[in-house]
């Protein structure tokens, strides 16, 4: 009956710890998932530079080969006025030329800029020295699009990290609470162990035995539910995987496995700890 009682001891602490571990995990995913949300939309924020009348094709070119040498491009695109009359006249469904005479485009370069630089002042800043290129008439960028995305960034990150911190005490708390049960009902076993005069170490070896393999099951058992909703993701939305990348998927495998662990192992110390120190009426109260 005992040796029943125990075992069951052992898989509610299991899937405790499994599903404190789930939750531990997605936020850790979330977190890395902001993080590539704000790399993919600071790299796609673009300025526009719209050409002269007069500027050639090998201008454009010459200055399109400039811009790509400068810091702050990852991809430099240009755009003819053939081009850009073909876009337009998609999206409208109509030929503007047919209404003007002629084509009312100009050509233009598109930048689309690294990520350190896609914020309001450098974009102010990039823009003035742009202008002063006799090829370039006129320079845009979104900058009201910018600035909210910074700062919707910015509150996503500051609520995900408050959010980790405090999932991080309430698993804490829960697994700590889960294996005190377990260290509980063996109090008494703790306390004839000390009576024959047996080491702490030893009395403590069986217990953080049995949290290293709790906690890897817990772990690998996480992982394994982790990566089925992740792979659930990826099979109805193939687009996601730019924001959630295979290397982010494994570091919140090594994530869960050593909070597993970690935890585990300090909850059993604690816990085994507190029992070692009582003495047996101290035991027979709680």
């Amino acid at each position: 009956m005992t040796s029943r009682h125990h075992g069951m001891q052992v898989v509610t602490l299991c899937i405790s710890t499994t599903m404190v571990l789930i939750l531990l995990g997605l936020v850790v995913l979330s977190v890395l998932t902001a993080r590539n949300l704000s790399t993919y939309v600071r790299e796609n924020m673009a300025i526009n530079l719209v050409l002269g009348d007069t500027v050639s094709i090998d201008d454009g070119s010459a200055l399109v080969k400039e811009l790509q040498a400068q810091p702050y491009a990852r991809e430099v695109k240009y755009i003819s006025q053939e081009e850009a009359l073909a876009v337009m006249t998609e999206k409208l469904g109509a030929d503007p030329v047919e209404f003007a005479g002629v084509n009312p485009f100009q050509a233009e370069i598109e930048v689309h800029m690294q990520e350190a630089y896609a914020n309001t002042d450098s974009l102010r800043s990039i823009s003035e020295r742009l202008m002063k290129d006799n090829r370039v008439t006129d320079v845009a960028y979104q900058a009201d699009l910018i600035d909210d995305v910074n700062r919707n960034i910015q509150r996503i990150s500051l609520i995900l990290l408050a959010l980790s911190v405090l999932l991080l005490i309430v698993s804490y708390a829960l697994i700590s609470n889960s294996v005190r049960l377990g260290v509980y009902s063996r109090r008494f076993t703790i306390h004839t162990m000390k009576l024959v005069g047996a080491k702490w170490s030893l009395i403590r070896r069986p217990f953080l035995r049995r949290s290293i393999i709790i906690g890897l099951v817990a772990s690998l058992l996480a992982c394994v539910i982790l990566s089925g909703i992740v792979y659930s993701i990826y099979r109805y939305q193939p687009g996601v995987t730019e924001l959630i990348t295979r290397r982010d998927v494994i570091i919140t495998g090594i994530a869960v496995l050593v909070f597993g662990l970690v935890f585990m192992l300090v909850c059993t110390l604690f816990s085994v700890n507190k029992f070692l120190r009582m003495t047996a009426g101290e035991l027979y109260k709680i």
